[in-house]
């Protein structure tokens, strides 16, 4: 078997399991190598039976005097019994409901145990015992250091090793070392056989840690070596020359009714001096809710517009495109082009002269206007790299709150050979660590200042007990002409936790359901307010005619899911509610917090939590205390981890690799290493394994 031997292949992995393991994303042999253990048990210490004690968990080896199988009719079970000696005394075995175990246990085995001793009515036992059989080979479960992985349900971490030892005796032979020696030998690392075989069955604490150190130097020197070579191969493509019109910048500039911070002025001047070179830009400029970052991308695009380039700005989704849509348009009346919207679930395009009305059009004489360079910024969803999109002369693509744009997706956008500009946005601080390396691709321009004027928003967690003083603090905000923002993490009540776990009655209760919560408040906490409802489940229509009333202050109160989490801009909004608190993160409740406190109103954040954690209460304070983005997303990336920021599975990197994106040394070294070879060797001629696993990552990267 090789590593790219799909796992329908493997012997005794049947339709039902193959189903199980591609819920942990395993689809092919090296995926079920790499699930690594996230712990381990060390039974390697046996006990001699007249040691053991009460509520201990030992590893016990003797042999089997007597087993038998009895029934309980009042309880309808069926207990098996075994009793077990050694040369110190003897204990009873007991498992529920495995009557087969007599036909696979027999007396005179000598077998290895690992269980809890507990106390019955009989005196001390071994409950349900895991077991083996001594002399039938090296032991797996008992016995030794034993690995625990992540499971799911009906795959468990018995199963994972049983499966996992028979994969590596019929292809260990067969797996490549994929790092350079050179590498291995001047980081001290294990080489990949004796990795993955330590890894799994360890001979020692220490070594299992020397092999999960393999792997995760492993992941993380992939990672650097595909982003470095991404960076590389952009690098060498021509992209258009784009001058810089200083007079018209300084004009636009002017034409704003607010004054541009430094930070602005410092990242517009990183763009645009770019721009100017003839190799395509790849910037990442990031910057809080509500600094400008917009303002930012209209100059550049402005910029290019009068040198005769076009623009696109493309959105997550079509609310926020036509926001977009609708801000530009805005920024750019009296500079005479052309500003366009398409999106995908509407067959129908909206193009503004901004001197004249807007105007509709098909969405034949959009594609014929923007391959025609009679669009100067067209702005949309996805919908945009659509294949009959094509565009004359494209000079600059801004994407907004998405950052994988490759050579390919640029090429596609465009009849021509020169790749176009590329600017991505966003509102998300990303933690140093991942900016070297998942974003390391990009040059990053920061907007750390806020607009001058605006006031900080006041953060307050609340518990159960000061609910009602909220709501009544809601009503005088709405008296004074405010708008409220009521944020629940889900849709409905699922008896299911947002990871997807099955949970009791009463944390699924704690959950609050956007339906649900809309119910309850416009009809008993509000029932003078005018509540609205936004979820991603509802009409386009329906959401437009939503946000558009809030918008129009005909509503006061609108309850939704997280589809408000970027680019929704209400400046009369004052107060953010956010139900279950604890069930986001610090990053994420920080753009939510974004949401208010964008003009002269003073604006109240308050996080709601029926959790009584202390570390959950801890970490919520952190947002009280801290209203910078950057730090909190530090916080945040100790706290949940780096898979919530950039999509764990998307990336192709075991586990194990990505938790180590927290750490710096480790991503340095990595780097260091991975720049080296790729200065000695560009297309890693010399390394063919290495170009496999390169090859198998790229293709699991999510690349929209």
């Amino acid at each position: 078997m090789q590593l790219s031997t799909p796992i329908e292949q493997i012997t005794r992995v049947g339709p039902i399991y193959q189903k199980r393991l591609k819920k942990l994303g395993i689809k092919t042999v090296g995926d079920l190598l790499l699930h690594l253990p996230h712990r381990y048990e060390d039974f390697s210490n046996i006990s001699p039976i007249a040691k053991v004690k009460i509520n201990e968990t030992c590893c016990l080896q003797g042999k089997i005097l007597e087993i038998k199988t009895i029934r309980t009719f009042r309880k309808r079970m069926s207990i098996t019994e075994a009793v077990i000696t050694d040369a110190t005394g003897a204990v009873k075995a007991v498992w529920f409901n495995q009557p087969y175990l007599v036909n696979v246990l027999k007396p005179k085995d000598n077998i290895c145990l690992v269980g809890k001793i507990v106390s019955d009515k009989y005196g001390l036992c071994l409950s349900n015992p895991a077991y083996e059989k001594l002399g039938e080979g090296e032991l797996t479960h008992t016995g030794r250091i034993i690995s625990i992985y992540p499971e799911t349900s009906g795959l468990s971490s018995r199963w994972l090793r049983y499966v996992i030892k028979q994969v590596l005796i019929n292809s260990l032979n067969e797996t490549k070392e994929i790092l350079p020696d050179k590498v291995i030998k001047e980081h001290r690392l294990l080489p990949l056989k004796n990795a993955l075989w330590q890894v799994h069955f360890p001979d020692s604490m220490s070594l299992a840690q020397k092999a999960r150190e393999r792997f995760s130097f492993e992941g993380l020197f992939v990672l650097s070596l595909w982003i470095l070579m991404e960076r590389n191969k952009i690098s060498s493509k021509k992209a258009f020359a784009v001058p810089l019109n200083l007079a018209l910048v300084q004009r636009f500039v002017k034409s704003l009714p607010f004054k541009l911070t430094d930070a602005q002025k410092k990242a517009t001047w990183q763009i645009l001096k770019d721009i100017e070179k003839p190799r395509p830009m790849n910037r990442l400029l990031e910057g809080d809710v509500g600094s400008g970052k917009t303002v930012v991308a209209t100059i550049a695009a402005l910029n290019l517009m009068r040198a005769g380039y076009q623009t696109v700005i493309m959105a997550p989704t079509e609310i926020l495109a036509k926001q977009h849509f609708k801000t530009v348009s805005k920024l750019l009346e009296g500079f005479k082009l052309d500003v366009g919207l398409l999106t995908g679930k509407e067959d129908k395009f909206v193009s503004k002269k901004l001197n004249n009305d807007t105007i509709e059009i098909s969405r034949k004489k959009l594609l014929e206007k923007a391959l025609h360079n009679e669009i100067n910024i067209l702005i949309g969803t996805h919908a945009l790299i659509q294949d009959q999109v094509k565009f004359e002369k494209l000079g600059l693509v801004i994407l907004d709150e998405q950052h994988r744009f490759g050579v390919e997706q640029r090429a596609k956008l465009t009849k021509q050979e020169t790749l176009p500009h590329l600017l991505s946005m966003t509102a998300t601080p990303i933690p140093r660590t991942l900016a070297l390396t998942i974003y390391g691709d990009l040059d990053l321009s920061l907007i750390k200042e806020l607009p001058k004027g605006r006031k900080k928003v006041i953060t307050k967690v609340v518990p159960p007990i000061d609910r009602n003083k909220t709501y009544s603090f809601i009503k005088k905000e709405v008296r004074k002409g405010r708008q409220v923002f009521v944020i629940c993490p889900r849709i409905e009540a699922k008896r299911s936790d947002l990871d997807g776990k099955k949970v009791g009655p009463q944390s699924w209760s704690e959950v609050k359901a956007v339906k649900e919560e809309y119910e309850k408040l416009s009809k008993k906490v509000f029932p003078d307010l005018r509540v609205g409802i936004l979820h991603g489940k509802l009409a386009m229509k329906e959401k437009e005619r939503t946000m558009r009333d809030f918008h129009n202050k005909k509503t006061d109160i609108l309850v939704s899911t997280s589809v408000v989490e970027v680019g929704v801009d209400i400046p009369n909004a004052s107060v953010m509610l956010i139900e279950g608190a604890e069930r986001f993160g610090l990053a994420q409740l920080h753009q939510f917090r974004g949401r208010v406190g964008r003009s002269k109103y003073q604006s109240y954040c308050f996080l709601f939590t029926d959790s009584p954690s202390r570390k959950t209460n801890q970490r919520l304070k952190a947002l009280i205390t801290c209203d910078n983005g950057f730090e909190l997303a530090e916080k945040d990336l100790q706290i949940r981890g780096p898979g919530d920021f950039s999509g764990q599975r998307q990336w192709g990197i075991p586990d194990i690799a990505m938790a180590s994106l927290k750490d710096m040394s480790l991503i340095e070294k990595t780097r260091t290493a991975a720049k080296q070879l790729l200065e000695e060797d560009p297309k890693l001629k010399k390394y063919p394994a290495l170009q496999d696993k390169l090859k198998v990552f790229q293709e699991r990267i999510h690349l929209e």
